[in-house]
């Protein structure tokens, strides 16, 4: 039995909605550690189609357990909003498959307003941010004047707690020529779903050593990518919270040997949303290729993604920061039309070959990718389910890839039907 975590190695959007999919169907724990609900994963299961913000993935099977960490911030609203779209759908949602840390911190109305001004105000420094809040709200749990969910089981608490975070963020609003925000209007609307949210709180980081002691299999589903995490990604164009393996523990509080397997989903080519640097995009006709055949459109912001070519780099950086041992390549079919390939395998900053992403943003801006090309092979891999039938260059190119990121890949998406996957290995038996 082994507890397995899966990652985004890129900057989100690799796909791994198909990935958690066959994987939580394995597992008898999910358990979402970071991030809000800015990231979304898309589930199609008997021909209903999920799409999943806050909510582990495994909400939509029978007999799964899904558990929302303390390292997650959450908006309320948004999760109550998401509860109740999922159960229209026939999904039973309840506090035996639900659990949700009482040390969870909150994502508050104001939090969105503030993203929206800095935004706004930032101009042409701005960040590409979903405008949900979710930064200013880690913000304030660093700051140690966060909301959690624990805080709405007394009024007495709840009304010192808003007291002391209002006393912040009115200054600053005051600052930035804004209205106060109202206390009053947001203590009576947090009391009055303050029921619906507590019901499903409990001590998670308890609930996860008794899954273990009971030798659950945990899956530790994870959200954007590591190229965004806070420390470890392309600083300041990053999320506010860490995405490496390593934040499972952290964010569920569960002890770094409760961790077996590392799965790193990664897309065959590379993407990115919002703002930030990206050594490998294509600003021409491939690019507009790769994005109208690989569907790059946000699962809930609907935001374009950019598009370029894999940047084996940035992902061989991702596997040995956050120890993946496999791999999980997701859309090799949208590279089916091409004449040839190219795998960025270093970088040229300022006449000096690199083999790592230098971590000042002036220099991310001036690196140059350093490729080796691959003859594409022109065939269609839609649907195939057998390695040993995939296209020769398609081989090549997986090959490549493996050895280049010093990871071995653990399965294979020709498509977005589920079942359009050629599996290799079970990253739960690895």
């Amino acid at each position: 039995m082994k507890n397995v975590v899966i990652i985004g190695s890129q900057w989100g959007d690799e796909g791994k909605g198909k990935i958690v999919d066959w994987l939580s169907n394995q597992a008898d724990v999910v358990v979402r550690f970071q991030g809000g609900h800015n990231a979304g994963h898309t589930l199609v299961i008997d021909g209903t189609t999920y799409k999943l913000r806050l909510l582990p993935s495994g909400i939509v099977r029978k007999n799964k357990i899904s558990v929302i960490g303390n390292g997650v911030v959450i908006d309320p609203w948004a999760l109550l909003e998401e509860i109740k779209e999922i159960k229209s759908k026939g999904v039973d949602v309840n506090p035996n498959n639900l659990i949700i840390s009482e040390a969870a911190s909150l994502i508050l109305p104001f939090h969105a307003e503030m993203d929206e001004i800095r935004e706004d105000a930032a101009g042409n420094a701005k960040i590409g941010t979903t405008r949900r809040g979710i930064g200013p709200a880690y913000e304030d749990k660093a700051g140690r004047r966060s909301i959690r969910i624990i805080d709405l089981i007394s009024e007495k608490n709840l009304e010192n707690k808003l007291n002391i975070i209002l006393k912040h963020h009115n200054a600053i609003r005051i600052g930035l020529g804004k209205k106060i925000y109202n206390k009053t209007r947001l203590k009576k609307d947090l009391i009055k779903i303050a029921p619906n949210i507590l019901k499903y709180s409990q001590p998670v980081w308890k609930k996860i050593d008794e899954f273990k002691l009971k030798k659950k299999k945990i899956l530790f589903e994870g959200a954007q990518g590591i190229l965004l995490d806070l420390d470890h990604g392309t600083y300041p164009f990053v999320t506010s919270s860490n995405t490496v393996a390593a934040a499972a523990s952290i964010g569920s509080g569960c002890g770094i040997e409760s961790i077996n397997s590392v799965l790193g989903i990664t897309k065959a080519y590379t993407t990115r949303v919002g703002e930030g640097p990206f050594p490998t995009e294509l600003k021409n006709k491939t690019g507009e290729e790769l994005a109208s055949r690989g569907k790059e459109f946000g699962t809930v912001t609907s935001r374009k993604r950019r598009c370029g070519w894999f940047d084996g780099v940035l992902v061989r950086q991702s596997v040995k920061i956050s120890g993946i041992n496999l791999i999980a390549l997701t859309k090799l079919d949208v590279l089916d039309n091409l004449d040839e390939i190219k795998i960025c395998i270093a970088y040229n900053l300022n006449g000096k070959k690199i083999d790592y992403l230098p971590t000042g943003l002036e220099n991310q801006l001036k690196i140059k990718p350093i490729y080796k090309t691959i003859k594409g092979w022109k065939k269609s891999t839609n649907g195939i389910k057998k390695f040993e039938n995939l296209p020769d260059n398609a081989k090549k190119y997986v090959s490549e890839i493996e050895k280049f990121v010093k990871a071995k890949v653990s399965s294979i998406s020709t498509g977005p039907e589920r079942n359009d996957t050629i599996r290799i290995k079970n990253p739960f038996n690895f």
